[in-house]
């Protein structure tokens, strides 16, 4: 039992867990990665991520750590860095998302993914920067559980607050993501522990709370049995397939606005499969 550690020059160090039989609560039948992402705002379209932490926990119940500060190219407002920490300054020699994007790629192959409000921010941004670097993040087949989802279905707090709920532990160095990171994995051990209805795999935790059927990240669409709908706008409430026959034009205003390119990638999605059913 060990944890694997890789800081900012991505040396290899190895930690012992305090407590390997935490770990033993949670089945996996393949790993699953924990991501907190610090950014330079909470846009998913316009914003950046300037600190990435995974904690990556495998089938034979080992962590992989790694953290990694990352340039922008946009510059980090005050207000963001009174909450993280991280100045242009400490990331102004830091390699951009592109640089490191198919290194972080390769760190998720094969992993479902974790985190606290992962599901509605850290994810949805992540594959943003992907899609942004030319990066191929495949999404299909991998399972999301969200910890906040978890917590707020059965306690109602914050993540400092679940950690020392659940953990009996102050959060030091909040908003710091490797220390979010690391909280946010201890939390999901603690909740299987208490909680025996959540069972001890990814698939019963999700039945048990619900799996999220989510077409873009950005929740500009919904799905409607097997339909994917519009969620905003003039047309909401409306099938997004009905609405791009009759009105294509809506298509061109769509991927030339602000919206984020994982929402005009499922739309030329439907679009696409749209204009093949027609032919």
């Amino acid at each position: 039992m060990s944890i694997h550690f890789f800081g900012k020059d991505f040396k290899h160090l190895t930690l012992p867990i305090k407590k390997p039989e935490e770990t033993s609560m949670l089945n996996l039948n393949k790993p699953i990665a924990f991501i907190d992402l610090e950014t330079t705002g909470t846009n998913i379209g316009t914003d950046r991520i300037v600190e990435i932490a995974i904690v990556k926990l495998l089938t034979d119940r080992t962590r992989i750590v790694k953290r990694k500060l990352i340039n922008p190219q946009i510059e980090i407002p005050v207000s963001s860095s009174d909450i993280h920490g991280i100045t242009n300054e400490m990331i102004k020699d830091a390699p951009t998302f592109k640089q490191v994007a198919q290194e972080i790629r390769q760190i998720l192959d094969g992993c479902d993914l974790g985190g606290y409000n992962s599901n509605r921010f850290d994810i949805p941004l992540l594959v943003e920067e992907f899609l942004r670097a030319g990066v191929d993040f495949e999404m299909h087949g991998r399972k999301l559980v969200d910890v906040q989802k978890i917590f707020h279905q059965m306690e109602q707090r914050t993540l400092t607050a679940a950690y020392k709920f659940y953990c009996a532990k102050e959060l030091e160095n909040a908003h710091s993501a490797e220390a979010d990171v690391m909280a946010t994995c201890d939390i999901l051990l603690a909740q299987l522990e208490r909680y025996p209805t959540l069972g001890n795999s990814v698939d019963s935790i999700l039945k048990c709370i619900g799996e999220e059927c989510i077409v873009d990240f950005a929740r500009r669409f919904t799905l409607e049995n097997g339909v994917e709908i519009f969620n905003f706008g003039k047309f909401k409430g409306r099938a997004v397939a009905e609405i791009l026959k009759s009105e294509p034009q809506y298509y061109d205003w769509m991927m030339k606005g602000d919206f984020p390119l994982h929402t005009k990638q499922k739309l030329t999605e439907i679009y696409t499969r749209t204009l093949l059913k027609k032919n």
